[in-house]
């Protein structure tokens, strides 16, 4: 019976903070739709913004042949569609990772703590970044004028998308914890999200030598966009497993950290409140 209990209580838990995490996202919706007219310019101007990037690429490709080291201009609209996509889902969905260094070290922190919730999916899904619907609706909107649509290839940029978020928010996570071991690393954590977000911009194959390894391990852009790219062109089971389970390990990775993390803030915190 004891067991049975547990079980049910873990699943009322997992049904609570989903409950929970809608109820966050539809107030920050709310919140951002109080001044629609402030609402609408940022997405388009987000949108506007995205798309003279295509402009370059378009010149780049009519002066350099059809292809770039294997990339013709639909797949490099893919890497740019799907990093939109995936970077606009954690905009909007898990939007507060930037702000995790500041945070830790401002005591903010405390108010998820008295929370009767995961401490950090509730932090993430606490604030929405009204620009990041722009980036979402873009990546959509050129990956509809760009990509063969088929219920299939929706269905794997709709992974990939999901994915993409995660990893991303995921990689925030991760270099923001270390706030919690070195002091402040809010600057390095920003610095070194940008650096990935870039390089995922571009054709995997222009990248050789030491740059490529690293795109590969400390800066993961290979998992985030080279790979999907490749699997979109040539779908293949095993390797979309493979590559689903290291994306996991990073998610992994990234909880594990700041959970090392909290117990620290919390012993710190404890410590301060005796002296």
């Amino acid at each position: 019976m004891r067991r049975a209990d547990e079980g049910m209580g873990c699943r009322r838990g997992r049904g609570s903070g989903l409950r929970l995490f809608r109820r966050q996202v539809g107030f920050n919706l709310s919140a951002g739709m109080e001044y629609r007219a402030s609402f609408i310019t940022q997405v388009l101007g987000m949108m506007i913004n995205n798309s003279a990037f295509i402009f370059f690429w378009l010149i780049l490709y009519g002066r350099l042949g059809t292809t770039i080291k294997g990339y013709a201009f639909d797949d490099v609209m893919f890497l740019w569609s799907l990093s939109a996509a995936g970077f606009g889902m954690a905009a909007v969905f898990l939007g507060n990772a930037p702000s995790l260094s500041k945070s830790i070290y401002t005591g903010e922190l405390d108010v998820y703590l008295l929370q009767p919730k995961p401490v950090l999916p509730s932090f993430l899904a606490s604030r929405m970044s009204i620009s990041g619907w722009g980036d979402l609706a873009y990546g959509a909107v050129l990956f509809a004028f760009t990509q063969r649509i088929t219920p299939g290839s929706i269905a794997l940029f709709l992974a990939f998308s999901i994915l993409m978020a995660a990893v991303l928010t995921a990689l925030r996570v991760l270099y923001h914890s270390l706030t919690f071991f070195f002091g402040n690393a809010e600057d390095f954590a920003g610095t070194a999200s940008e650096i990935v977000l870039s390089f995922m911009l571009y054709p995997g194959s222009i990248f050789e030598g030491p740059v490529n390894l690293l795109l590969h391990s400390l800066i993961p852009a290979a998992l985030i966009a080279y790979i999907p790219a490749e699997l979109f062109r040539a779908f293949d089971g095993g390797r979309m497993a493979v590559l689903v389970a290291a994306d996991l390990l990073i998610v992994l990775a990234a909880w594990g950290l700041f959970t090392l993390g909290l117990r620290r803030y919390e012993s710190g915190n404890r410590m301060g409140t005796r002296l």
